[in-house]
């Protein structure tokens, strides 16, 4: 088991890894809007799901993996009524590469943030 840290993104808030390799896979903690400083950005779904998917992907990158690669998401919204923007921003992410996904809708999030995402991925 090798645990995953990388600058590119922020560091974890509480007492976890970015993400752990296993077997031939890669396990991501799910991602906010934070900048690898660690600053939140703006209320704004559009523009933290694009720094979600940025952190998701430098932490898969530093992992040996990619978005790519990504076997299953899973989306974590603060408000269901933001699923049409996540889902944007998210297939222009992933292009033509389809993992298995869910989606729920939950009360709160860590900081306050809109979105988070977390993946399991292939590593390379």
């Amino acid at each position: 088991m090798k645990f995953v840290q990388t600058n590119r993104a922020p560091s974890a808030i509480g007492p976890y890894s970015q993400a752990v390799v296993a077997n031939g896979m890669v396990y991501t903690s799910g991602q906010i809007a934070l900048t690898p400083e660690g600053v939140m950005l703006e209320n704004d779904v559009v523009v933290q799901t694009k720094q979600v998917l940025k952190n998701l992907s430098a932490v898969l990158e530093e992992a040996g993996s990619s978005l790519g690669d990504v076997l299953k998401t899973t989306i974590f919204l603060a408000d269901m009524n933001d699923f049409a923007a996540v889902n944007e921003i998210y297939a222009e992410a992933f292009g033509s590469h389809k993992p298995v996904r869910s989606t729920v809708a939950v009360k709160t999030l860590p900081k306050n943030a809109l979105v988070e995402i977390d993946a399991v991925a292939l590593v390379k």
